[in-house]
Order: C-alpha cells, then structure tokens, then sequence
C-alpha cells in the first residue's frame, strides 16, 4: 500500500530557520539545522534502502506559495503569499510503499522525532493512504 505522510510548517518556521526568532519559534542556529537535514537524510537513506521510499520533497516556504481559484465567471483568481490568516502548510513529505498501516505508522513516529530548538512548535505528522483503485472503482459503493 502506498502512504503520503506529510510535515506541516508556518512561514514563521521558515523564517526561524533562516535565524530570525519569531513569536512562534525560537532562531535555528546552523547547528539545529544541521542536525535536522541530517536527521532527515538517516530517515531517506533507511527508507531507500528499504525498498519503501517512493519520493521525498521539503517544499518552499509559504510566502511562496500560490493559491488559484475560479470567480463567478470562471477567470482565475491568483493570490500569492504571505497568507497571515493560514496558520500550517504542508512543509514536506514523502510518498511510501508499505506493507501496513503499522509500519507506517512507525515511520511516522520516527519522523516526529525530528531534532529541533526547545521552544520551536511541535506538529503532527500526517499519514494518508494513497488511493490506488482503479478509475471504474473509484466513486462506487
């Protein structure tokens, strides 16, 4: 079964990470940074030599990010970042291979783990089975 498990974040993460303390979280020195990329990179290199890594990717900060919806007349309407009122955003994620839910799961909790300053703000990691149904399956009960 495939999974998406997926780190959430906030602009003020992404700019405590570049050093600059926020309300939210503390400055990141080079050194937490160092130990979270490391961390992370433990976690792909297991991952891959597992057999259980499909694909991994951090994402850009939010300030970055692009929201695109319709008006009435269906033209699109282009919002850019910042985003004041979006508190979490997808950070990153991975796509996994695995055989339970379980397994997973444990993933998930290693993850969770993640090294980071006292201080900074904990999120949940999120897992959610990827729907590999056929087409003709999909919308039928």
């Amino acid at each position: 079964m495939k999974y998406l498990v997926m780190v959430q974040g906030a602009q003020a993460d992404y700019e405590a990470m570049k050093g600059k303390a926020t309300a939210q979280s503390p400055a990141w020195s080079e050194q937490d940074l160092q130990a979270m990329f490391a961390f992370m990179s433990a976690i792909n290199d297991d991952l891959a030599e597992s057999g259980e890594l499909v694909d991994a990717q951090g994402l850009v900060e939010p300030a970055r990010t692009r929201f695109v919806t319709v008006d009435k007349e269906g033209k699109p309407v282009v919002t850019d970042g910042p985003y004041g009122e979006t508190k979490e955003l997808l950070a990153g994620y991975w796509v996994l291979d695995c055989e339970s839910l379980e397994r997973v799961t444990e993933i998930a909790a290693r993850v969770a783990r993640c090294p980071q300053p006292a201080g900074a703000p904990e999120y949940p990691v999120v897992i959610r089975q990827i729907d590999e149904r056929p087409e003709s399956e999909l919308f039928t009960t």
